[in-house]
């Protein structure tokens, strides 16, 4: 008799999570799976949970986890540092970029890169300064930045698209198994949108995968999803293909009860 052939494990797999901001319990109870060189976008109002979310999942010190299992390449999401989820394989790109004074774009990158490297391949030999900028020459001119950006301090006197911009570059050099995006294409004219997500398209293959947290499904028109949900009040409601997007960007999310920002739940003090 013939033994049956296991289905692979998702890459990532989020079961009944519940994460709290503050008093507030912003994620309620979510669950979603993510298998390898899949696009996934989540799309939702004001107010639905959706930075809370990735910014859990990466480690963000703001977001508390009350319950459920995040399983990442077969592990214990939670149970790793926000560094460790990042020397794995997770990345996020941030909606509001900060700016790092002091520091320049190509210190960062060339730290990081080093970093994460040496934690994935034990084997791995440092890469020579020379190299490494034609490297990232080489991605700044996939994207149409300036490579005077690289020695500038991280995205101080970036414009709102040069940091989104700025994000993906990251993204490109690190490598990531899975990218959290969380809005990457907020603020950003069609020009730019495009460069955005040709970006995170070169990448696309079976050893990269992405979570696209967005509102408007202009961005899925260049980028699109394997699958689609819709998170309402902190939990995913429905999920689809790329045709999903397009009916949200027709009908908006009133049939799901949604008029305005919905209100959190508020939790009793310890």
């Amino acid at each position: 008799m013939q033994k049956k052939k296991r289905s692979p494990l998702p890459l990532l797999a989020v079961h009944n999570l519940r994460v709290s901001a503050g008093k507030s319990l912003i994620v309620r109870g979510l669950s979603f799976q993510v298998n390898r060189g899949e696009v996934h976008a989540i799309m939702g109002p004001n107010g639905s949970g959706k930075s809370t979310l990735v910014g859990a999942l990466m480690g963000h010190p703001g977001s508390m986890m009350q319950s459920g299992k995040v399983s990442f390449m077969g592990k214990n999401l939670l149970s790793l540092s926000a560094d460790e989820r990042a020397c794995a394989g997770l990345f996020l790109a941030f909606q509001y970029p900060r700016e790092i004074a002091g520091l320049s774009l190509r210190s960062l990158l060339f730290a990081a890169y080093e970093a994460q490297q040496k934690t994935r391949d034990p084997h791995h030999r440092r890469m020579s300064p020379i190299r490494f900028r034609s490297l990232l020459e080489e991605a700044m001119s996939s994207l149409h930045m300036d490579p005077a950006f690289a020695e500038r301090a991280v995205n101080q006197g970036f414009s709102g698209g040069e940091k989104k911009k700025s994000e993906i570059l990251q993204m490109q050099i690190l490598r990531p198994v899975l990218a959290l995006l969380d809005e990457t294409d907020s603020g950003l004219d069609i020009d730019a949108l495009r460069t955005v997500a040709n970006g995170i398209e070169r990448m696309r293959g079976p050893k990269f995968s992405a979570v696209v947290i967005t509102h408007y499904a202009r961005l899925l028109r260049f980028l699109v999803p394997d699958r689609v949900h819709v998170m309402i009040r902190g939990k995913i409601v429905e999920s689809g293909g790329p045709a999903l997007a397009e009916k949200l960007e027709r009908e908006g999310y009133r049939r799901y009860g949604v008029r305005e920002t919905s209100p959190v739940t508020v939790l009793a003090p310890p």
